[in-house]
């Protein structure tokens, strides 16, 4: 039940304007559970044979890092691992697979039947550190750590290549933006009615008569429907990054200082780590650090983006104008810009 449950807190599109348009304490997650502990659901649950407790769902369907007020034992936390974990949980292996499918590319494909045939519950890495925790956790045998690599590497690609797309990304903007307008207050509502009403048929609907008519949201998703999104006129250079870590923002403040910040939009996200660590064990029965093992984890790179979309009418007046003056507004000291 709580495989099944663990997503439905999910809000239209999915995470297209979670952070933005919804309250600072909530996410999908709260949302998540506060459906599942619901009086509705409670009666589902304590009709079944035998009843199920809502607690239970509730803990393993979002995991200790999202229900830090709920106390967990390890078994508990193992069974969450499996559901929602960082490493091997199924949501995460499904995504990418699923999405590598429908979206026509190869990028999110491994051996998930060897890796599962390979996991194992283990206790930490054998460090030798005296009171380190003997927490168990999900990892592998020795046998499926190409597995495991190529899991990590599927997921480097699919964010590096297909989520974090700029065209995918520039639609994110324009859906959220329209949604800022279109919605009652600017932001998703979190009472359960509301969210259980608010689906991605009423928002599609919304969009499509906003498009074509002078309604509420009507430049967003006439660029939508239209496909007349913001161009990406500016993307990370890591020459860029070398002499100045904030290029993109200044890129964007000087263009938008030039022409108006309503042609154009930032966009910017650093992934929080690379690869998980999880143990591994070694055929000779022993417990290792999976970063410790494995070159190709240790060394998996950080997603990182930088892009600057412009108005199409502005594009090409606008990239000139860049163009011309990218060096300047790089090498543009800090303090310097704060002052302007």
């Amino acid at each position: 039940m709580a495989a099944l449950c663990h997503d439905v807190g999910h809000l239209p599109f999915s995470h297209a304007a979670e952070k933005e348009l919804l309250p600072d304490d909530w996410d999908h997650e709260k949302m998540t559970r506060e459906i599942i502990v619901s009086d509705e659901m409670k009666t589902i649950w304590e009709s079944t044979v035998p009843p199920l407790l809502p607690e239970h769902i509730e803990k393993l369907a979002t995991g200790p890092k999202k229900a830090p007020d709920l106390e967990f034992t390890d078994w508990e936390t193992i069974l969450t691992e499996i559901i929602v974990g960082d490493a091997f949980g199924v949501d995460r292996m499904d995504y990418l697979l699923r999405d590598s499918h429908h979206v026509g590319v190869v990028y999110g494909k491994f051996d998930h039947h060897r890796l599962i045939d390979t996991l194992r519950i283990l206790p930490p890495a054998q460090s030798g550190e005296k009171g380190k925790s003997q927490e168990p956790a999900l990892g592998v045998e020795e046998g499926g750590i190409q597995s495991a690599e190529a899991l990590i590497l599927a997921r480097y690609f699919m964010y590096s290549q297909v989520y974090f797309h700029p065209v995918r990304r520039i639609y994110n903007i324009h859906l959220t933006d329209f949604l800022r307008e279109w919605l009652n207050g600017g932001e998703f509502a979190t009472d359960l009615g509301s969210h259980l009403k608010m689906t991605d048929n009423e928002v599609t609907s919304a969009l499509w008569e906003a498009a074509f008519e002078e309604k509420v949201g009507h430049i967003h998703a006439h660029r939508i429907v239209r496909r007349e999104h913001f161009k990406c006129l500016y993307r990370r250079n890591p020459e860029d990054v070398a002499i100045n870590p904030e290029s993109g923002e200044l890129v964007f403040k000087m263009l938008a200082s030039q022409y108006g910040e309503e042609h154009f939009r930032h966009d910017r996200y650093r992934q929080k780590s690379g690869a998980p660590d999880f143990p591994v064990r070694m055929r000779d029965g022993r417990i290792i650090s999976s970063i410790a093992l494995s070159e190709v984890l240790s060394n998996i790179p950080v997603v990182s983006v930088d892009y600057v979309f412009a108005n199409r009418q502005f594009f090409d007046e606008a990239n000139t104008w860049l163009n011309d003056n990218r060096h300047t507004i790089i090498n543009k000291p800090e303090e310097e810009e704060q002052d302007g």
